[in-house]
């Protein structure tokens, strides 16, 4: 079906405005990976241990994994529009209420829950908006829009850094939290679908494109793909999610980098996450689900053993290295897993599949932080987490060769 226009342009160019409208939506979401430069002046403000001060982290990313399932199948009803626009009324208020709070169960609830769950209503607008809009790029398109999200502490990491400083980690809160729901409601309010059956023009769907059947989610559960994409997803986002809720705080108490310098580094790894999604979102398009999940797994296992064999001080390039490697890792499977998705499903049912599929993000979350806040806590080192992390990354690339081939409704193996 044609459409006229869009902004004004081609729909074929002009779709690219949903595409940057994304990214910027994920800049503001994205604040949450700038959580490990919270979390030292927060143990200290509220006079807590290393596991406690990463619960707000391991909440907020749990609430937004989980609430995806609930609010996906709300978006053929209500749209992009209105999702968007409500979810960041309530990243806002989770992030303004949390700068009030007088204790860290008080900002687990305020910022942790109700914030969780407003990124996680706002999070699949701009992703299916665009895998509707670019059916022959897809992967590319995603990567770019979930682009900002890894970006995000490549701005906020240092400035949060900086108010900190001078205002303290609650005020600094409050600052953010009026920005994000400042920019996510405006980024919102153009969001919207293709008309029903819209291609671009003179693309028609070759050997490697979804058919015209797709599968919902009773049928995608029954997949080995499925499983095989939930595993994997689970173990790249466990190392991730594990590398930037502590990154900070490595880099201090393991290499004995002055807090500046970790921060710093914070919103250098933002750079590695952020060109991991349109990085590994390219080659899905190229070369195939199996590979690219491999070849993204394989590095973490080598940065995770490149950390826990070189940790120590006086290795700055280690630490470097091994954080660059799982921060861009990370940023390739929120590219990688919204990709796969629609190439092994479609895109009819892709808001409630995707939301089950992003559950494993929910459970990576929870399962990576407290693993690397308890071994913090019993062992006395961050250093000691990176060997489990090498060995299931290694579990991962074993799951992908077996589970990930060639999918039920698409060529793209």
């Amino acid at each position: 079906m044609a459409t006229a226009s869009l902004f004004g342009m081609p729909p074929e160019r002009g779709r690219w405005v949903f595409v940057a409208l994304g990214l910027v939506t994920n800049l503001a979401i994205g604040s949450i990976y700038a959580w490990s430069v919270f979390r030292k002046p927060l143990e200290t403000f509220f006079s807590v241990g290393a596991t406690e001060s990463l619960l707000p982290f391991i909440v907020f990313l749990a609430l937004f994994a989980f609430t995806m399932p609930a609010v996906g199948g709300l978006l053929d009803r209500y749209g992009p529009r209105l999702l968007s626009v409500a979810g960041g009324v309530i990243v806002g208020a989770g992030w303004l209420l949390g700068s009030q709070s007088t204790s860290m169960a008080m900002l687990t609830l305020a910022y942790g829950l109700i914030g969780g769950i407003g990124v996680g209503v706002v999070y699949n607008c701009p992703i299916t908006v665009a895998g509707r809009w670019f059916p022959d790029r897809r992967g590319l398109a995603v990567g770019i829009t979930v682009l900002g999200f890894g970006l995000s502490p490549l701005l906020t990491a240092p400035i949060a850094n900086a108010l900190i400083a001078t205002a303290g980690p609650l005020a600094t809160m409050a600052y953010v939290g009026i920005v994000a729901l400042a920019v996510i409601v405006l980024c919102g309010l153009p969001l919207r679908f293709p008309p029903e059956g819209w291609v671009p023009d003179g693309w028609t769907p070759g050997a490697g494109a979804a058919r015209t059947v797709d599968l919902d989610r009773s049928g995608m559960v029954r997949t080995r793909q499925f499983w095989g994409l939930w595993l994997c997803f689970f173990i790249g986002t466990l190392a991730g999610l594990m590398a930037i809720g502590i990154a900070s705080p490595v880099g201090q108490e393991v290499f004995l980098l002055a807090p500046g310098t970790a921060a710093a580094l914070v919103g250098v790894f933002a750079i590695f996450n952020g060109v991991g999604r349109p990085i590994f979102g390219s080659l899905v398009d190229r070369v195939g689900t199996r590979a690219t999940a491999m070849a993204n797994l394989g590095l973490i296992a080598l940065a995770a053993l490149l950390l826990w064999a070189g940790s120590g001080p006086g290795a700055p390039l280690v630490y470097v290295a091994g954080f660059a490697a799982l921060w861009l890792c990370l940023g390739g499977w929120l590219a990688i897993a919204p990709a796969c998705t629609a190439a092994f499903c479609g895109t009819k049912h892709y808001g409630p599949n995707y939301g089950l599929v992003f559950t494993a993000y929910g459970v990576g979350a929870i399962a990576g932080n407290l693993l690397a806040g308890s071994l913090r806590d019993i062992v006395g080192s961050y250093a000691a987490v990176f060997l489990p992390v090498a060995a299931l990354a290694l579990v991962g690339l074993a799951a992908a060769a077996l589970f990930l081939g060639p999918p039920v409704l698409a060529g793209n193996g």
